[in-house]
């Protein structure tokens, strides 16, 4: 796992207006056009996955900086900046915010029919990265949002946050097929972005993988002894790295149920366990407490969470958004790269002069001065 920085991301209220949010959606459009054109859908997507480029993206499009409503609105007004162009692009969006993450399957499915390509593969994936970050680690952010990416040949990136209403925080999970090895329950984040690490079960973690061998196994057998095991609980003097200390933490009504489920299935691993439906929090969490006391397997606690001024920001910080050089910036954009009429390196040295006129040498702004 590639621990790139924390990324400030506190909870604000509120959401982008409609004459920034339109505006979010063509400026995010020209850019990720000049990205594909200039480095191809791959590494636009490899970009998304870095939280700092992201965050940096979500600057220059003018939202909050440190507004958690960032990643929200910036994969929102992607998403819609390239709807019905995707072909073009090279990539395409799916998922969102609440309910509309539910429909990222659909949507992936949907256009893999346009494409002749197989969905179950990016599904799985979306899926996935999806249960990883709301059962595998459990660290008090519940997930509101999920985007996934993709491209037709089969390259993806997640993109999906969660909340704390304990500490008024979000936090950002950033996923990438790139450099991915396939394992989606070993150090399988490009990052994890928070400013506050929390009380962590992170069965993710490599140090975690004999947990995770002993809680499939311990998912194959009778629930009877599994249940009889965790009714002991409240008689036992747990470690301080434990964040759960009583039965009723996990032993919910629906745990024999969910148990027995485990069984019939008999996951091979545990990613095959945590794939089951039913299967969240709690019961990994349970299975992780009854394989350190069988098998004395410890579970890692160690949190993943890890250590702009273009053209203002929505809330007036640093400065209100300036509409007319936000607009000036989409128009130059869109001449100079989208629908310019010139061959590749005309269009690299036409983006020069604008990196040019944007950055001036100091004698210049001496003499405007």
């Amino acid at each position: 796992m590639a621990r790139t920085g924390i990324a400030n991301l506190p909870l604000h209220g509120g959401k982008a207006p409609p004459w920034l949010f339109g505006r979010m959606v063509r400026l995010s459009r020209e850019i990720a056009g000049h990205v594909v054109a200039e480095h191809g859908a791959d590494e636009m997507l490899r970009r998304l996955s870095d939280p700092f480029w992201f965050q940096a993206f979500g600057c220059v499009l003018g939202f909050d900086w440190h507004s958690s409503g960032v990643t929200t609105t910036v994969c929102g007004a992607l998403k819609e900046g390239i709807r019905g162009s995707e072909a073009d692009f090279g990539f395409y969006v799916a998922g969102g915010k609440g309910a509309t993450s539910r429909k990222t399957p659909g949507e992936i499915a949907a256009a893999c029919e346009t494409l002749s390509l197989e969905p179950k593969p990016l599904v799985y994936a979306s899926r996935m990265a999806a249960k990883v970050d709301s059962a595998a680690v459990q660290d008090g952010y519940q997930l509101y949002h999920h985007s996934f990416l993709f491209t037709p040949a089969g390259r993806w990136a997640v993109i999906q946050q969660g909340m704390s209403d304990a500490t008024g925080m979000a936090r950002r999970y950033h996923w990438s097929s790139h450099g991915f090895a396939g394992d989606f329950v070993d150090e399988p984040h490009a990052a994890v972005c928070c400013d506050e690490r929390s009380p962590t079960l992170n069965l993710v973690a490599s140090e975690s993988a004999p947990a995770r061998s002993a809680s499939a196994e311990i998912a194959t057998q009778d629930p009877t002894a599994t249940l009889r095991t965790l009714s002991k609980l409240p008689t036992l003097d747990l470690a301080s790295r434990h964040h759960v200390v009583a039965a009723e933490d996990v032993a919910t009504p629906y745990m024999k149920k969910i148990l027995l489920r485990t069984w019939e299935r008999a996951p091979k691993d545990f990613e095959s366990l945590l794939g089951i439906e039913g299967v969240g929090a709690k019961t990994l969490r349970a299975l992780a407490l009854v394989s350190e006391l069988v098998y004395g397997t410890t579970a890692s606690t160690k949190d993943p969470a890890r250590f702009s001024f273009a053209h203002g920001g929505k809330d007036g910080h640093p400065f209100p958004v300036d509409r007319e050089t936000y607009d000036r910036t989409i128009d130059v954009l869109s001449s100079a790269v989208s629908h310019a009429k010139v061959d590749r390196s005309e269009k690299v040295s036409a983006l020069r002069r604008l990196a040019a006129f944007a950055n001036p040498p100091p004698e210049r702004l001496v003499h405007d001065a």
